[in-house]
C-alpha cells in the first residue's frame, strides 16, 4: 500500500512529504514534480503570493540516479520566503512572538484550533491550515500520478462552476485534452463561462472578497476492480470522498451525478450496460455513477465533483469575529490571499485522486518493482478480457442472437423512463 505523511508550515522553512510503498525501478526527476507544482500556482484571481512563490524542490531521499529504490522517498520543498522575512518568527528555537494573532477568522480553523489546543495565538494553528500544505501532497500526486501512467491511466480536472457562473456540462474534456485545460486562465474548457468567471473574479477583487466553485475530476483508464464492495473503509468511491473533503476549504463532494441522480426516478438513474463486440468489453453508455459501482471502479472514466467554499481570508476585512484576548467585538485579521483558488483546488484535486487509485492499485497488483506491477495489472487485464469474452449457452434455452451493439445502444436508449 502507498502511505504518505506530510510536515510543515505555511511560512516555515519547507514542506517536507514521505512516501512509503512505492515499488523499485519507478522514473522519478525533479521536473516531473515541479511540473504539477508549477500548475497548482496557475489560475486568474491568486494573490501575489504566487508571483514569489517558488517551490524549490529537492528529493532527499529513494531515489537513485532517476529511479525509485524501493525505499521511502523524502521530498523537500523549500519556501523561497524564510530567509527573507519569517526565519525569526516561525523560529523552531526557544522565543516568544512580537506579532501575537488574536482576531481569529471565521470560516477558518484558528479560533477551534486555538480553543482545542490552548493556543493564545492563532498562528500556530493557521500556519498548518493553511493551504499551502497541498503544495506537498501535489508533489506525493506527481509521483502516483507517474506511478498509474504505467497502467494508461490519465488524471485531470477542469472548473464548471466559478461563483455563480457555470460551465456547459457539454465541455467535458477527452483523456487526449486534459493537458490543454490549463491553457484557460481559470481552467475551464468553456468558453464562454470562462469570460463570465473572469468578470466575477475582477469584481469579487474589487469588493475585497472572495468566490467558491467547483471542480470536475476525470480519471480515465482505471482498471476494473480497484477498490472493495466488501468493507467500508475499502469502497472507493468513499476513500476518494474522504481524500478529496480532507482538502482544505472544500465542503462537498459527489460522485458522478451524486446530488443530481437523488431526484430522478431509477429507470433515469443508473448507467445501461451494453457488450461492445468490438473491443470485447462491457461499456456503460453514461456516468451517472461516476465510474464506480458497488465501491468498486468499473473500467469507465471516474468522474467526481469538488466543491470548494469561498476563502475566509478577504482582501476587506469584513468578517465579524471577537478578540480572544480582550473580548471586544471587531474584524478578522488579513493575510495575504486569493481571491479565489478554485483552479489550483483542482490540481490538488487530481493528487489527491492520485494517491487514492496509486494506493488500491498497489493493493490490487502488488509486485517489489515497476516491472512485477506492471506485469500483474497487463496479467489481470488479460483475464478480465477472456472471462467477458466467453459466451456461455450451456443454460440458455432460446435461439435468438444476441443483439449487437448499434441495437443495444437503441434498446438502452429506449427503455422506457418513469411515469
Amino acid at each position: 500500500m502507498l502511505r504518505y505523511l506530510t510536515a510543515g508550515e505555511s511560512h516555515g522553512r519547507a514542506l517536507v512529504v514521505i512516501l512509503e510503498g512505492l515499488p523499485a525501478g519507478l522514473p522519478i526527476t525533479i521536473d516531473d514534480l515541479a511540473l504539477d507544482l508549477g500548475r497548482r500556482r496557475l489560475g486568474f484571481g491568486r494573490g501575489p503570493r504566487m508571483k514569489f512563490e517558488a517551490d524549490e524542490v529537492t528529493i532527499l531521499a529513494g531515489v537513485r540516479h532517476g529511479r525509485t529504490l524501493g525505499s521511502p522517498v523524502a521530498i523537500e520543498i523549500g519556501n523561497s520566503e524564510w530567509e527573507r522575512k519569517w526565519t525569526e518568527e516561525m523560529s523552531p528555537h526557544p522565543g516568544v512572538t512580537s506579532q501575537r494573532l488574536t482576531t481569529p477568522r471565521p470560516g477558518h480553523a484558528d479560533l477551534t484550533g486555538m480553543q482545542k489546543y490552548g493556543f493564545d495565538d492563532a498562528r500556530n494553528v493557521l500556519e498548518r491550515a493553511s493551504a499551502r500544505e497541498t503544495a506537498a501532497r501535489v508533489a506525493a500526486g506527481a509521483v502516483a500520478r507517474a506511478l498509474l501512467s504505467h497502467l494508461g491511466v490519465a488524471i485531470g480536472s477542469h472548473v464548471v462552476q466559478l461563483g455563480a457562473v457555470r460551465a456547459d456540462a457539454a465541455t467535458r474534456p477527452t483523456a487526449d485534452a486534459l493537458l490543454a485545460v490549463d491553457e484557460s486562465e481559470v481552467r475551464c474548457t468553456d468558453a464562454t463561462a470562462e469570460a463570465a468567471m473572469i468578470s466575477a473574479i475582477r469584481a469579487a477583487q474589487k469588493a475585497g472578497d472572495s468566490l467558491g466553485g467547483v471542480v470536475e475530476v476525470l480519471a480515465y483508464g482505471v482498471p476494473i476492480g480497484l477498490g472493495s464492495h466488501v468493507h467500508w473503509d475499502r469502497r472507493l468511491d468513499g476513500r476518494l470522498a474522504q481524500a478529496l473533503l480532507s482538502i482544505q476549504a472544500v465542503k462537498g463532494v459527489e460522485i458522478g451525478d451524486g446530488f443530481d441522480v437523488a431526484g430522478r426516478p431509477g429507470s433515469q438513474a443508473h448507467d445501461a450496460i451494453v457488450f461492445d463486440p468490438e473491443s470485447g468489453e462491457y461499456r456503460r453508455l453514461t456516468t451517472n455513477a461516476g465510474g464506480i459501482e458497488g465501491g468498486m471502479s468499473t473500467g469507465e472514466v471516474i468522474v467526481t465533483h469538488v466543491a470548494m467554499k469561498p476563502l475566509a481570508t478577504l482582501n476587506r476585512p469584513v468578517l465579524a469575529t471577537v478578540d480572544t484576548a480582550t473580548k471586544d467585538a471587531t474584524v478578522s485579521f488579513k493575510e495575504r490571499t486569493d481571491v479565489t483558488a478554485v483552479p489550483a483546488m483542482g490540481v490538488v484535486a487530481e493528487a489527491m485522486t492520485a494517491l487514492v487509485l496509486a494506493d488500491e492499485a498497489l493493493r490490487k497488483f502488488g509486485g517489489d518493482s515497476l516491472a512485477e506491477f506492471v506485469r500483474n495489472h497487463d496479467t489481470y487485464v488479460e483475464q478480465v478480457r477472456a472471462q467477458t469474452a466467453t459466451i456461455d449457452t450451456s443454460g440458455d434455452t432460446s435461439d435468438a442472437a444476441p443483439l449487437n451493439w448499434d441495437a443495444q445502444q437503441a434498446f438502452a436508449d429506449d427503455a422506457p423512463a418513469a411515469p
